[in-house]
């Protein structure tokens, strides 16, 4: 049967569009549809723009291979494609006693994660590294770093558009229906919106995971797992970046906490935080800044008084609640929902961002798999 494209990608942030460069690499004619005006404007751009290592996820995890396998093939890709980047480092901080045992956790899983270079630090050599550290005790990850995720996402774009491909935009997904020889109907576009056919369908929205599901006629709703949004506040510095490598303290419940980087730019940002929300609010409240100097001042106590103002929010795409425990990626494919043809993505928060290339690859290997 002939397709009008061999695979249709819903969501063109990092994620959606490192699906529709994999797909393209294939050979296949790709179609993104986004709809936002821009690519990007979602998870994406609401981010640390952080290059993980691979440190706090379970051993065998999807997070945990992704993220490790995803970072490798970034760093080569920003190379080959110019994207700006900085493989400044990670310092994960003890700033006491009682927090040496969480750190050294940290440590054992990341290498048992294959993450690169690891090094225990004691509180004075961490110190020696960024003056004006509060450390007792730290981990280096050399691997880690900052890159400028908006150009990266251009880089995808434009390789998909070399292959042929097309991302089209301020385009919604609207619904999709299964063929009976295989493929799909799909309908985007808004009132009125233009129909097509294609023979692979994935599904890499974000925040719009779930409500694009329900609109594939077919998927089973209790195959559609419940949705949470987590939203996290960054307040920028007034004054010098005090430190070269990224800051991190232990992790916090259900994210890794309130960290500290120097943006490409050269600039402070701390952040994020996490607190649940019902709706997509981007607002940031001023008086936050109390409770960010608070935590901040544990492992920078020279953080001047008032020093701190609102910078943005993001929101994560969470499939657990408060005080529920973290669970891994989801990419569903036909022996979960049962529609040929269709992978469907589901909470790919941090570390999505680092991991997206080798998420595009799994993808790619499902589908083939069908």
């Amino acid at each position: 049967m002939s397709f009008d494209f061999d695979a249709t990608v819903v969501g063109a942030g990092a994620v959606g569009l490192a699906c529709g460069r994999a797909l393209a690499k294939r050979g296949l004619t790709v179609l993104v549809l986004e709809k936002e005006p821009h690519i990007g404007q979602g998870v994406s751009s609401r981010n640390s723009e952080v290059i993980h290592g691979g440190l706090y996820y379970p051993t065998g995890s999807l997070k945990a291979k992704f993220c490790v396998e995803g970072r490798r093939a970034l760093y080569a890709f920003l190379d080959s494609h110019k994207v700006d980047y900085r493989k400044c480092g990670k310092l994960v901080v003890a700033t006491e006693e009682a927090e040496v045992e969480r750190i050294e956790a940290i440590f054992q899983q990341a290498s048992a994660n294959g993450v690169e270079g690891l090094e225990h630090l004691t509180g004075a050599q961490a110190r020696a590294m960024e003056p004006g550290l509060n450390a007792h005790a730290a981990i280096l990850s050399p691997e880690s770093g900052l890159f400028a995720s908006h150009d990266y996402m251009l880089a995808l774009q434009g390789e998909i558009e070399d292959a042929g491909g097309s991302v089209v935009l301020s385009t919604p997904f609207e619904r999709a229906k299964a063929l009976p020889g295989g493929g799909f109907t799909i309908t985007a576009g808004g009132e009125g919106g233009a129909t097509l056919t294609s023979g692979l369908l994935v599904t890499a929205p974000g925040l719009g995971a779930q409500d694009v599901a329900a609109r594939i006629e077919g998927y089973p709703a209790d195959r559609i797992p419940k949705g949470h949004f987590g939203k996290g506040v960054y307040f920028r510095l007034i004054g010098k970046a005090p430190f070269e490598r990224l800051i991190y303290p232990p992790p916090i419940p259900g994210a890794l906490g309130t960290h500290y980087r120097k943006d490409l730019g050269g600039q402070a940002v701390f952040g994020p935080d996490l607190v649940y929300v019902e709706t997509e609010d981007y607002s940031v409240d001023p008086a936050k800044a109390a409770e960010f100097e608070h935590y901040i001042r544990r492992f920078w106590p020279g953080l001047p008084e008032g020093g701190l103002t609102p910078d943005y929010a993001g929101i994560r795409p969470k499939l657990h609640g408060k005080g529920e425990p973290q669970p891994d990626f989801q990419l569903r494919g036909r022996d979960d929902h049962g529609l040929d043809g269709l992978v469907a993505l589901f909470g790919i928060e941090s570390p999505g961002l680092t991991s997206s290339l080798a998420i595009g690859e799994a993808v790619v290997g499902m589908l083939h798999n069908d």
